[in-house]
């Protein structure tokens, strides 16, 4: 089984990186930031609808600074959502800013409301970490998902990835009668090959979601990543495979009973093949982030060398051993998949 014994560490975002970010749009001033809704003068723990503590604290702030917060919020709503543009504001209000005081960055979630229809929607505003923002733009280039998320300076806004989170889905929907186990057990064998290949690590029941689409045959699976914190820094190359926590045994059981093994290395073709066409399709920034990835400290020596040695191992290949940190080790495993 994969277990992280010691809790990450935070990377600030380099220059390298933030001139990557610049490139692309991804840099963006933002009105608010991060240390800004540290300010809140009250808060209280948040239920859901069957009584449960979630861990996230719902804040609240003094009058003299909610209004001014929540407009600037609203801003930051409109630059993710609609490029800046500052009509979509109108109808819309902070119902709700929630801050989760369990995880490592400690992120805000912010619920913006439509008045008119009563429709909501979530972002985050986080502490910006080097890795995350690495694995967040590497979600977007290589997974069949786009992302959209913003940085400024220290802080980091993300939209929020709709789904059902892979604990509860195997809690209370693995069971239906209506599930189509071997949909579900092709796109697990897809989702563990993918986070192996772009080395994206803790993928537990708690950091990813399923999004189930009924079609007007069948049901279709996608598994989608909620937490990018992990990229390219954990040395086990146990971490990078989801197929090795506890957590998703639900998942992995299902496989074993209905997947054959030339059916899971039939799977594992496919999303190979997939991931050379996205390789393919945006290499300037392919060639752009991990040219940053090689140029910044993203995990420890010790991580590096463990992972460099473990994968020569599997890949039977030594020219991971002569890699020198994690974003040439990033750069040879892509590249395998172009080759084959």
């Amino acid at each position: 089984m994969a277990v992280i014994s010691k809790k990450k560490i935070i990377y600030p975002i380099s220059e390298n990186l933030r001139g990557y970010l610049l490139k692309y749009g991804r840099e963006v001033d933002i009105p608010i930031h991060y240390q800004d809704l540290l300010r809140y003068s009250n808060s209280i723990a948040l239920y859901d609808f069957k009584g449960n503590d979630t861990l996230w604290e719902t804040v609240f702030y003094d009058e003299s600074d909610r209004n001014e917060i929540h407009y600037k919020v609203k801003k930051i709503y409109a630059l993710l959502k609609a490029d800046g543009d500052m009509s979509v504001m109108q109808h819309l209000y902070v119902d709700r800013i929630d801050l989760c005081i369990y995880g490592n960055t400690q992120p805000f979630r912010v619920r913006i409301v439509n008045r008119i229809n009563d429709n909501f929607d979530y972002f985050y505003i986080k502490n910006a970490d080097a890795s995350r923002v690495c694995g967040l733009e590497l979600e977007h280039l290589l997974s069949p998902n786009r992302i959209s998320y913003l940085v400024y300076r220290d802080s980091l806004i993300e939209e929020h990835i709709a789904g059902i989170p892979g604990e509860q889905f195997m809690k209370q929907q693995i069971h239906d009668p209506l599930l189509n186990p071997i949909r579900l057990s092709k796109e697990f064998v897809k989702f563990n090959e993918r986070c192996f290949v772009r080395l994206l690590g803790d993928m537990h029941s708690s950091n990813f979601v399923i999004d189930v689409t009924p079609d007007f045959e069948e049901t279709h699976y996608r598994i989608r990543s909620i937490d990018f914190d992990q990229q390219s820094y954990e040395g086990k190359k146990s971490i990078y495979l989801p197929q090795y926590f506890k957590q998703n045994n639900a998942l992995i059981q299902l496989g074993i009973k209905h997947i054959t093994s030339e059916s899971m290395a039939q799977y594992q073709r496919e999303e190979r093949a997939l991931i050379a066409t996205r390789l393919k399709s945006s290499p300037n920034e392919i060639a752009d982030i991990l040219d940053s990835m090689e140029r910044d400290n993203l995990s420890t020596p010790e991580n590096t060398y463990t992972l460099k040695h473990e994968l020569a191992r599997h890949y039977k290949n030594d020219k991971f051993i002569k890699c020198r940190n994690m974003g040439e080790i990033l750069r040879l495993s892509l590249n395998l998949v172009l080759r084959k």
